[in-house]
């Protein structure tokens, strides 16, 4: 099987894509997409890959796993009509959003998108009534305190109540396909997984017995990626998922529904430092990036991202602040870092998911542009290690 690897810009890359395009600058390897896609259908067979469009949908990275032939799962009318432009076939995406709204159900109605997620008896009303025989999954919670983000706080029927839910999909005429769930965003173990897996498989047992033949379970996402000091193995996790699957639906269609993991390493950041000050004895320092751009996923992602200086010295605590007016741009305090000077580099990998996705162009300040590592390479002088996961 092929190991796992993580795209991350050289010293000497950093310093010349800086020179030739300027900073802030996303540098995305496509190649690195595909190897992420990879990585999952080789470590769990024979479960089809739905990207999660929500945590990049950069048409580049949209265009290579549409190549590979991945399928997507979609929130809202604005992605389903993006990937309809792109050419991508209706029966390649679930609206996987337990609450849709009135323009997603017109826009499935007109791209022939026919796969669906439910939580609620009020959106079995609103699929019937919308979406007549469309095919559904209901989405199960599963309480997993120890996800990055916990998703279930806010979506997920209780295992309880899933045979009143499977009965009632029934009712109304829908196609009551299967379960899904999701465990929480960068799971760190496979625990949650099997704890959701059993659960299901105790679910199809008692709609098996009402007369209900459930055919698909869709495992979600949250696959994690690298995070600070985390000891993840990644390889164990998908191994005992798909030990788990074989026990309990051998005979079952398994989707899974990762983004982060995806698209997660495959993007880098080069920001600067554009102004250096003591404020109340604390060193500060502002970059030309910040929690309205890139940044943007230390707030909704609660995402605590790796500063690369490529400077040895002695650590100290700062304060690193963005280039906005907003004394609310304000990524990281008493982070440690090495002493920083006006003007240096600073390299950001793993910034792939929930950071662009969810930039603004707050005070005036433009997105950062994201260029193709594939296509600039060839001009550099250097050539990009891949660093091993393992």
């Amino acid at each position: 099987m092929k190991s796992q690897t993580f795209f991350k810009l050289s010293p000497t890359s950093v310093e010349q894509l800086a020179e030739k395009y300027d900073t802030p600058l996303l540098v995305l390897s496509v190649q690195q997409i595909e190897d992420n896609y990879k990585y999952l259908t080789e470590h769990l067979p024979g479960v089809k890959i739905y990207y999660a469009v929500k945590s990049n949908p950069d048409p580049r990275i949209l265009e290579r796993l549409i190549e590979l032939g991945s399928c997507f799962d979609v929130a809202s009318d604005g992605e389903i009509l993006s990937l309809d432009a792109m050419g991508v076939e209706p029966d390649r995406l679930i609206y996987a959003n337990p609450v849709k709204t009135a323009t997603g159900f017109a826009a499935c109605r007109n791209t022939g998108v026919s796969k669906f997620t439910f939580d609620s008896e009020s959106e079995i009303r609103k699929m019937a009534t919308a979406v007549p025989g469309g095919t559904v999954l209901l989405r199960i919670r599963v309480d997993n305190s120890t996800a990055h983000v916990d998703l279930n706080k806010k979506f997920g029927a209780h295992p309880d109540d899933a045979l009143q839910l499977i009965q009632m999909a029934k009712a109304y005429g829908l196609d009551m396909a299967g379960l899904c769930f999701h465990v929480g965003s960068q799971a760190t173990s496979s625990d949650a997984y099997l704890q959701a897996i059993k659960i299901c498989s105790d679910i199809f047992q008692q709609a098996s017995a009402q007369g209900i033949q459930l055919r698909i379970l869709d495992i979600g996402g949250g696959f994690p990626i690298p995070a600070g000091n985390e000891n993840i193995d990644v390889d164990a996790m998908t191994q005992a998922i798909s030990t788990s699957l074989q026990e309990y639906f051998p005979h079952t269609e398994i989707w899974a529904e990762p983004g982060r993991f995806i698209c997660g390493t495959a993007v880098n950041l080069i920001t600067r430092v554009i102004g250096t000050q003591v404020r109340n004895n604390q060193q500060w320092y502002f970059l030309d990036e910040g929690l309205y751009g890139t940044f943007s996923g230390v707030i909704f992602d609660h995402w605590d991202f790796e500063l690369e200086t490529f400077k040895n010295g002695p650590l100290i605590p700062a304060t690193f602040a963005g280039p906005s007016c907003d004394s609310l741009d304000i990524m990281f305090r008493d982070k440690l870092t090495v002493p920083l000077e006006l003007d240096d580099l600073i390299l950001v990998p793993n910034c792939g998911a929930y950071t662009s996705a969810s930039a603004t162009v707050f005070n005036g300040f433009a997105k950062a542009p994201i260029i193709v590592w594939e296509e600039v390479r060839d001009f550099l002088a250097d050539e990009i290690p891949l660093a091993s996961a393992g």
